[in-house]
């Protein structure tokens, strides 16, 4: 009798287990996109690409994924577990900076039956998680069961910016992604990216970013996360750390640039100190404690924030202590010289002659190794006041015209005619108004590129005619003709 009331609690244990798991599984779903992939090397163009994910059903009629899984998206559909039947989704939001995205099904069916996911907390370290999605292998739902790994700050490669990530065991491969991470039945994470050639190294975007995300997005705006716009520097040398008059139990992180658009600009000053943001300590190392032994990037605190909100940060000037409170109203495309990853829209461009022009992007950059070396410390430079964007000449199309120039290709230009330029919009001004007969430009080094202005206007659309180019500029320049600039 005893083994038969054993074998029964077991059975009924096995039941309520299995009836749990396939309520998780109705939640989630596989994202089928199709996108729209810009050229940024042949800026008028583009290709069609057919890729999968994964998501999951959360409460408000959401799906949650990764904005990767969707980007560029040109049409989505979504089917559920268990079922056939494909639905037409739209995106409602994206945070291209987390790598988050939120999907909408019109046909009110497709939720039917469905118990929504909810969300957890942050994970532990060594806690168990069960990975869900539809990878590479197969085309019905996996289940892959790992353990938290570790949870730091690591760079995602989506949009190129550093955020908390968690790092698992579980098997993660192409097709995962976005696909949640649940531990005790709740989200803890989505999944995100993977080191290849690595023994199961996964990241998920943790649990506390996606409720910022859903949190931010719920005025129907999205706003970002912020950017401080400082340059700090670690204070692990002893000798930097006399220089400064430092305590031995006082850390934290040298200030070295304040950014002109800073909402601290004249307020904090290079040389200042922070050693703590909103109450928690900034160590030497550019961290702070999130939990007792657990460390991270000090931004771990800035990012707890929605923009608009203020962040108090404990500084030392000239060995005072004082307290400054930050505005966050600015995300890092706000402070840096070349833009972060663009995504859903095509790349800026205009024809001249022959000669194509195109702001610097890190889109860009990652198309060619061209110059790569100059451009990649481009992208690490601070914004100026006269000084917000780089512009490159990106090719030159081969004609009569343009011939001994060829070679030139993804060439960072720094005056037009002797002058400077803000931006690629007034880059593009200064080409329409001159009245000179000859646009001069020239780089650092003072390499000239010279083009005559009636040749260019003569010759353009042969030129376009020539390379099958249907617009002599991108769509968010042109008006109602494609003709050189006069």
């Amino acid at each position: 009798m005893r083994y038969l009331m054993v074998l029964l609690l077991s059975t009924l244990i096995l039941t309520a287990n299995s009836t749990k798991d396939d309520v998780t599984k109705q939640a989630i779903v596989k994202i089928y996109t199709t996108s729209k992939i810009p050229n940024y090397q042949v800026p008028w163009s583009s290709a069609m690409q057919r890729s999968t994910g994964s998501g999951s059903i959360i409460e408000g009629g959401f799906i949650l994924t990764n904005a990767h899984v969707v980007a560029d998206q040109a049409f989505i559909e979504v089917q559920r577990y268990g079922q056939r039947k494909r639905y037409v989704a739209e995106v409602y939001a994206v945070s291209h900076q987390a790598d988050l995205a939120l999907l909408r099904v019109k046909e009110k069916s497709f939720f039917t039956g469905v118990t929504p996911l909810t969300f957890g907390t942050l994970p532990e370290v060594e806690q168990k998680i069960v990975v869900y999605g539809y990878p590479m292998g197969g085309s019905t739902l996996s289940a892959t069961i790992g353990v938290v790994s570790r949870i730091e700050h690591h760079v995602y490669a989506h949009s190129g910016e550093s955020f908390l990530a968690i790092q698992v065991d579980a098997a993660v491969n192409p097709g995962n992604s976005g696909g949640p991470a649940l531990s005790n039945g709740k989200i803890v994470g989505v999944v995100m990216q993977v080191i290849t050639k690595s023994q199961n190294i996964g990241y998920l975007v943790p649990v506390s970013m996606v409720q910022h995300f859903i949190d931010d997005m719920k005025d129907g705006k999205y706003d970002g996360f912020a950017d401080l716009g400082l340059g700090t520097q670690k204070l692990e040398n002893p000798t930097l750390r006399r220089y400064y008059g430092l305590e031995d139990n006082v850390t934290g992180k040298l200030i070295d640039k304040v950014v002109y658009n800073s909402s601290l600009r004249g307020i904090l000053k290079e040389g200042d100190i922070l050693t703590a943001v909103d109450g928690h300590k900034v160590e030497d190392d550019g961290t702070s404690a999130f939990r007792e032994h657990e460390y991270t990037n000090f931004y771990y605190y800035v990012d707890k924030h929605q923009m608009g909100d203020k962040v108090i940060l404990d500084v030392i000037r000239d060995k005072k202590k004082m307290k400054v409170d930050a505005l966050l109203q600015y995300e890092a495309d706000d402070m840096y010289l070349v833009k972060t990853t663009r995504y859903d829209r095509m790349p800026t461009y205009f024809i001249y002659g022959g000669y194509v022009f195109s702001p610097l992007t890190r889109n860009l950059i990652l198309s060619s190794n061209r110059n790569r070396l100059t451009l990649s410390y481009l992208a690490s430079q601070w914004q100026e006041k006269k000084k917000k964007e780089i512009v490159v000449l990106l090719k030159v199309l081969a004609s009569d015209l343009t011939r001994g120039n060829n070679d030139f290709a993804m060439w960072p230009i720094e005056k037009i005619n002797g002058e400077t330029f803000v931006d690629f919009k007034d880059f593009y001004k200064k080409m329409q108004e001159t009245k000179e007969k000859y646009i001069v430009l020239e780089d650092k080094d003072g390499v000239k590129v010279i083009i005559d202005k009636a040749e260019a206007r003569a010759k353009q659309s042969e030129i376009l005619k020539k390379y099958n180019i249907e617009f002599d500029k991108s769509s968010d320049l042109r008006g109602n003709k494609a003709v050189c600039p006069k």
